[in-house]
């Protein structure tokens, strides 16, 4: 789970952006203009930034330059425009710009955008990560709480990388449990059109589950194109598992 922040002058863009980025489990903050894209980049210090070029304060360029200049382009930024020209984008990638998306963005140039963003993130965490288990190593059981691993959870004889590294993230890779019968909730006795919807919506709330929230896994399991997916969730009335968290 990565910290977005989209800046974009256009409200169904930040709102379409959130949505997609939020299914992916990513945390998603978004400033309609340059000042507040500045606040928050100083607020939250965000894992990734998709900056839109024209806006009607402060161009996307000009603030590029700006956190460039400042010391403040700590994270990497995909910029975003429908109209820029081959020499605007050219100058943003020399400024220190990671990648230029244009408009109307598709949902798998974005998502690999941002991939390959949040993996040049991770790289230096990772680097880090390989450095205090390789001292952990080196030490024992003694350092582990100052090592910034302690859990509470970790036996002294399970202080080899590999239990650290399973504390650690097992928890987050293990799925949700499934039910044992989901067609349990189903009734025979409904009308036709009734009893379609309501498999549908067992249908699709199943595979939510099974691929936890993610969805563009489960539009590659259910063979659904993303919008016609979110089109469908939206009818049947099934919200995703990181909506429903959020509405709790």
């Amino acid at each position: 789970m990565a910290n977005i922040l989209v800046v974009d002058d256009e409200m169904g863009i930040r709102e379409l952006l959130s949505e997609i980025l939020g299914d992916e489990g990513h945390v998603v903050q978004t400033a309609e203009n340059a000042q507040q894209a500045r606040d928050l980049r100083t607020q939250s210090r965000p894992d990734l930034v998709l900056l839109d070029i024209w806006m009607p304060d402060t161009d996307g360029v000009t603030l590029l330059k700006e956190w460039q200049r400042d010391g403040l382009l700590t994270m990497p930024v995909i910029m975003m425009s429908g109209h820029a020209t081959i020499d605007t984008a050219v100058e943003a990638t020399r400024i220190g710009a990671l990648n230029f998306l244009e408009k109307p963005i598709s949902l798998q140039k974005l998502l690999k955008a941002v991939q390959q963003g949040l993996t040049k993130t991770t790289d230096p965490q990772r680097a880090v990560l390989n450095n205090r288990l390789s001292v952990l190593s080196d030490t024992g059981a003694s350092n582990l709480h100052t090592s910034g691993f302690g859990s509470g959870n970790v036996q002294a004889s399970q202080i080899g990388t590999h239990h650290v590294v399973s504390s650690a993230f097992d928890s987050r890779l293990t799925p949700a449990p499934m039910p044992l019968n989901p067609l349990s909730q189903f009734s025979f006795d409904l009308p036709l059109r009734e009893a379609r919807d309501s498999f549908e919506r067992i249908y699709f709330e199943y595979h939510l589950q099974r691929e936890g929230g993610s969805m563009t896994r489960v539009a590659e399991r259910t063979g659904l194109e993303r919008t016609h997916l979110y089109r469908k969730l939206k009818q049947l009335g099934v919200e995703s598992l990181k909506s429903s968290k959020r509405h709790s």
